[in-house]
């Protein structure tokens, strides 16, 4: 199924929110639309990828990163979600976005990619381990949707050089 995947634009964001309710999607839930005003301000100012998947002309997927931190310790690690529209899933979406993530994060210079996924999302989960992610921590009962508690399982990736080693010098606020 061909896909494009692009920068996401301001006038994407009422779309971008619809294909990620709660009830549409089975992982954790999805941001609100003040929520993605406000990473989409951070994104500008950062420059980390915020991405759109299309499929003949509509948004089936959308994916971001951002820092894991905002101390200036963890300025090398970003955080990244991926949403794909529940019509799309199994489709190449989330890999596309995923792999279109690292690539720009890697280039970006992060050294590492850190993902918070439900636990019960084997297909995520599955994705994930396949781009090289391990995971690194399992959270009991954080996150409570549809009547119930569920685990976050936190997956980690080397980009790069990844800790072998130091970073270089970056450009001040990076």
């Amino acid at each position: 199924m061909p896909m494009n995947e692009t920068a996401a634009r301001a006038s994407d964001e009422p779309v971008l929110v619809r294909p990620s309710r709660e009830s549409d999607v089975e992982g954790t839930g999805a941001p609100e639309p003040d929520d993605l005003r406000d990473r989409r301000k951070n994104l500008k100012q950062t420059r980390l990828p915020h991405l759109v998947a299309t499929y003949r002309g509509e948004v089936v997927g959308y994916a971001y990163a951002v820092l894991f931190r905002k101390r200036p310790a963890y300025r090398y690690t970003a955080k990244h979600s991926i949403y794909v529209h529940h019509a799309h899933l199994g489709r190449g979406v989330g890999r596309l976005l995923l792999q279109e993530l690292i690539d720009a994060c890697a280039a970006a210079g992060f050294r590492q990619m850190i993902g918070y996924i439900d636990a019960d999302n084997a297909p995520s989960l599955v994705l994930h381990e396949k781009f090289g992610f391990a995971r690194a921590g399992l959270l009991h009962g954080v996150a409570y949707r549809h009547g119930r508690w569920s685990d976050t399982v936190m997956v980690q990736r080397s980009l790069g050089a990844g800790t072998t080693t130091p970073p270089p010098i970056m450009a001040r606020g990076r």
